[in-house]
């Protein structure tokens, strides 16, 4: 049987959308921005880092950074994001949303700086410092997923809460896209100032000095979105949830949400008190009583983000691959080091512009009205058809004549992805587990998508590359070829759409009806 709401917190469910709503979107959807930007930048920047550093003298193709040194790369503020994930969804439980709320942030603008000032002129010094960087770089992007989800789901209201932590998540989408397009700018720039031939005319001349410049300047300026924000982040008061039901101080909560509703709320105490013993507010986490409850949520939530972020991850980092192999990009040889960046940046761009944004936004649209489970069922069936639609005739696709077939089909898995399971694995976890465990439990749930990123973005490396060794690229294994790569990613989706069944719907609920923190039930 449920129990009636506490005042503060029925106000804040039942609020109309305020000025605060959207300060809170823009306050953490920045951090977001950030973590984007910062995760996506390095794959417009890979490329000439292997010119730069890994050149060798006589060789028919431009230098490209050795399979450890390009796995660790990619990969490393991958491992730090999922460390951060664990670390900071656990403290936030422990210490309050706030408190850790501006470490994260900090941590991302003296990382960002950083890695752009890697020491030493050398390819191992400035690829260890680079990687040092980087994972603290991550650590810092992983604390922010659970505490940016559980804080706005904690302000939102519930007819719109979904929008509102979709749309958080969707400023993700501006910030692969202002990757894209300040990297278009600085190699411009750069090519305008620093005309060199290509590569197959003067291997070294086709390298400038001056395009050391151009990537620490792509990297570092992640940092300047982050440092906009950090003052508004320490201004923000602690959730309302945390302090009555986590900390039990219903007369702080109460006066922080007068001030941010501009109501009068009664602070209610002895209410508090009586909820938080009751037996469905006293279990642990590693309890028989957690796993009767929430164990399968949790399976639903960690499986379905492991298994999108797998094909997410695979396609997203390594999409200049793709577009080499279809003809997009120009041979590496028939370019200059800065031009290169100008085609990656701007294929990448054109994508983002055409399904990423897009699609992040068209969930904010519709994600309450047709709630999370019909999203995400949706756009995994989808990712999953056009996964097949591309690796199956795969050969046809690259005939020059059917290239921009393969790019609209290519856009529209992305769009899927994002009007689908991208932005619903980040918005469930915040809303269906409590609150004493709701940062951790998103934490846990985000930590395993980025086990899935980890296994897309160093397997498809290695998977996607030619059967015939001679083809495969400068000291990699053969693999399985991309269209056999782009089969298993279809197979991948198709087992995040069944195991999307074990997912609740949250639509409309509020967040202690859905986590049963209200209910009167004995605990067994």
């Amino acid at each position: 049987m449920a129990r009636e709401q506490l005042k503060v917190l029925d106000a804040l469910d039942v609020a109309k959308t305020q000025w605060y709503h959207f300060t809170a979107i823009i306050i953490a959807g920045m951090g977001f921005f950030t973590d984007a930007y910062d995760l996506f930048c390095i794959s417009v920047c890979t490329k000439l880092l292997g010119r730069i550093y890994y050149h060798h003298e006589g060789a028919a193709k431009p230098g490209t950074l050795p399979p450890n040194v390009s796995a660790a790369v990619n990969g490393v503020a991958l491992c730090g994001t999922l460390a951060g994930q664990l670390f900071f969804g656990w403290l936030g439980d422990k210490l309050g949303r706030k408190k850790v709320y501006g470490i994260t942030l900090l941590l991302m603008i003296i990382c960002s700086i950083g890695s752009g000032l890697s020491i030493g002129h050398d390819a191992k010094a400035v690829m260890a410092t680079l990687c040092f960087f980087r994972f603290w770089l991550g650590f810092g992007i992983g604390g922010d997923y659970p505490l940016s989800a559980t804080i706005m789901s904690e302000y939102a209201n519930k007819k719109t809460r979904g929008a509102f932590i979709a749309a958080v998540f969707a400023m993700q989408g501006f910030g692969i896209l202002t990757g894209g397009i300040f990297a278009i700018i600085i190699s411009a720039i750069f090519q305008n100032k620093f005309d060199a031939p290509a590569y197959e005319v003067d291997a070294l001349a086709s390298t400038v000095p001056q395009a050391d410049y151009v990537w620490r300047i792509i990297v570092m300026f992640g940092a300047i979105p982050a440092a906009l924000t950090y003052y508004w982040r320490l201004k923000m008061p602690e959730t309302a949830r945390y302090t009555a039901l986590v900390a039990k101080n219903a007369k702080q909560a109460a006066n922080d949400m007068s001030k941010v509703l501009q109501v009068d709320i009664e602070s209610e105490q002895n209410k508090v008190e009586q909820l938080a013993a009751k037996p469905a507010n006293t279990f642990g986490l590693f309890s028989k009583e957690f796993l009767r409850r929430h164990g399968l949520h949790l399976l639903g939530t960690t499986s379905t983000w492991f298994l999108l972020d797998i094909a997410f991850y695979s396609q997203n980092l390594f999409q200049k691959d793709i577009f080499t192999a279809i003809g997009w990009i120009p041979p590496a040889k028939t370019m200059n080091a800065i031009e290169e960046v100008f085609r990656i940046a701007r294929a990448q761009t054109l994508i983002a512009l055409c399904s990423t944004v897009p699609g992040y936004w068209f969930t904010v649209a519709f994600i309450d009205r047709m709630g999370r489970f019909a999203i995400q069922l949706m756009g995994f069936f989808f990712m999953t058809v056009f996964m097949f639609a591309l690796a199956f005739p795969y050969n046809h696709w690259t005939h020059k004549d059917n290239r921009i077939g393969f790019v609209v089909l290519y856009s529209l898995t992305f769009f899927f992805a994002n009007f689908g399971p991208n932005a619903t694995t980040f918005v469930v976890p915040a809303e269906i587990f409590p609150a004493r465990f709701r940062s951790t439990c998103h934490g846990i749930s985000a930590a395993a998508g980025k086990a899935g990123a980890i296994v897309g973005a160093f397997g498809f490396l290695y998977l996607a590359q030619n059967k015939d060794k001679a083809k495969a690229d400068a000291g990699y294994p053969a693999g399985i070829g991309v269209k056999n790569a782009l089969i298993v990613l279809g197979v991948v989706n198709f087992l995040g759409m069944l195991f999307t069944f074990l997912v609740p719907e949250s639509n409309g609920r509020s967040l202690e009806d859905m986590s049963r923190e209200n209910e009167d039930e004995t605990v067994d």
